[in-house]
């Protein structure tokens, strides 16, 4: 590896902090991902869906983003992301236990379903690529509001085949918004995989809307980092969209419901873990001297305890009443 190569993330002006900051959420989202799948498998909660090898380019983004300022529109995988922009482990937990305190829902949707006020999370549904045109309506009110933010929204690649996909698409074009469209393109709608769902490329399809479309190994969070960076700049110059095709591969099931080896081998798995963007990260940071494998150890160490914390925390904690279940859903008429 070159000097050049060593010091990507100073030339992208993260700070060697940043960089661990990065590898810190990757690994805490990967081992919350890990403990859901025991979790399940052993009936402590009923469904996960998993994230697992998307975590670099979901960090990534994040970190390219301005929290606090910018709003954001994960789709369901986005363990990584939503990690990465406020959100904990125990936020997170009570969600998958589908307890009253659960942030995103109090407990109403399914897990996966990120809502946050505080921290820009916008609620979403369980319809795919929903989330795309509601970006759209943020980044329109920004523009008319003159106020300096962008709208971020994630998605993956079978939902980028929905008509949702290509009205935000083209209204964000005409009117040239201050939102990035970013789809994690991980090899499979489920259980269809991306040859016979796609016929040409992703990314180009931006051009059609008079935008730019950028292709990105989505294993390689500095990349990542990079072209997420130049697509909020570029928006914020009022210069409109981008849409980023980050290209990544979904190691696990498409969720705990699903038997992934009747449409995939286990060969292809295995060939396609072993790019995982994770170790290359740590790898990445090891080689640059700011990393060990005892450094490694220690942070995963605590990352279990915080783990073990959260889920005891949610476990323990109070399901939604059931007279609340309607609570939210229709107008309540007001006394006087």
């Amino acid at each position: 590896m070159s000097i050049g190569q060593i010091t990507k993330h100073r030339q992208l002006g993260l700070t060697d902090g940043q960089a661990l900051e990065m590898y810190t959420y990757m690994l805490k989202a990967r081992m919350f991902d890990e403990r859901c799948f025991l979790l399940q498998r052993s009936g402590k909660i009923a469904f996960h869906v998993s994230g697992i090898g998307q975590e670099t380019a979901q960090v990534a983004a994040a970190f390219a983003l301005s929290r606090g300022e910018d709003y954001f529109l994960p789709y369901y995988r986005d363990y990584g992301f939503v990690l990465s922009v406020g959100m904990t482990l125990k936020e997170l937990m009570l969600s998958v236990f589908a307890k009253a305190e659960d942030p995103n829902s109090g407990g109403r949707q399914m897990p996966g379903h990120f809502s946050h006020k505080k921290l820009n999370i916008v609620t979403g549904s369980s319809p795919v690529t929903t989330q795309v045109p509601h970006a759209v309506g943020f980044a329109l009110a920004a523009k008319l509001k003159r106020k300096s933010f962008v709208a971020f929204a994630t998605f993956g690649d079978g939902s980028s085949n929905q008509g949702d996909f290509h009205e935000g698409c083209n209204f964000a074009g005409v009117h040239k918004l201050p939102v990035i469209f970013m789809c994690e393109n991980n090899q499979y709608a489920i259980s269809i995989p991306l040859h016979k769902q796609v016929g040409g490329s992703i990314a180009e399809r931006a051009h059609g809307y008079g935008f730019p479309g950028v292709k990105v190994d989505g294993r390689d969070p500095l990349e990542v980092y990079r072209v997420v960076k130049e697509a909020r700049e570029r928006a914020l110059r009022g210069e409109g969209p981008t849409l980023i095709e980050a290209v990544m591969y979904r190691i696990p099931p498409h969720s705990t419901s699903d038997n992934d080896l009747l449409y995939r081998t286990p060969e292809e798995v295995e060939e396609n873990r072993a790019k995982d963007g994770l170790p290359r990260f740590k790898q990445y940071l090891i080689d640059c001297g700011l990393w060990s494998e005892t450094q490694d150890a220690e942070l995963a160490a605590a990352i279990k305890r915080e783990l073990v914390e959260a889920t005891n925390y949610a476990d323990d904690a109070p399901f939604p009443k059931p007279e609340d279940t309607l609570k939210h859903v229709y107008a309540e008429q007001r006394e006087g």
